[in-house]
């Protein structure tokens, strides 16, 4: 499994619907990038110049809201997940 560095954390962006409110089926390039996900992994923590960790605030599990154009994409194992930095998420979603 990946595991991220330093303060970034790896998300699983959730799929979006394929149909709009009316039942018209969207083509791929018509669909806006989801900017929600579930947590996978994350860092150890972001280190301060004087060498202290700062602890993240997010754990695996957690479905997170974060920036539209936020992290780098990556593909492992077939399965295509966002590397981010914490400080790309919005909001922790209950």
């Amino acid at each position: 499994m990946l595991k991220p560095l330093g303060n970034r954390v790896i998300v699983e962006v959730a799929k979006e619907e394929e149909k709009s409110i009316g039942g018209i089926v969207l083509p791929s390039s018509a669909k806006e990038k989801s900017q929600t996900g579930t947590v996978i992994a994350v860092g150890a923590g972001r280190v301060t110049d004087n060498g202290v960790t700062i602890e993240m605030t997010v754990k695996a599990g957690d479905t997170v809201l974060f920036e539209k154009y936020a992290g780098t994409e990556v593909k492992y194992a077939g399965t295509e997940y966002l590397v981010i930095k914490e400080s790309d998420i919005v909001a922790i979603l209950d």
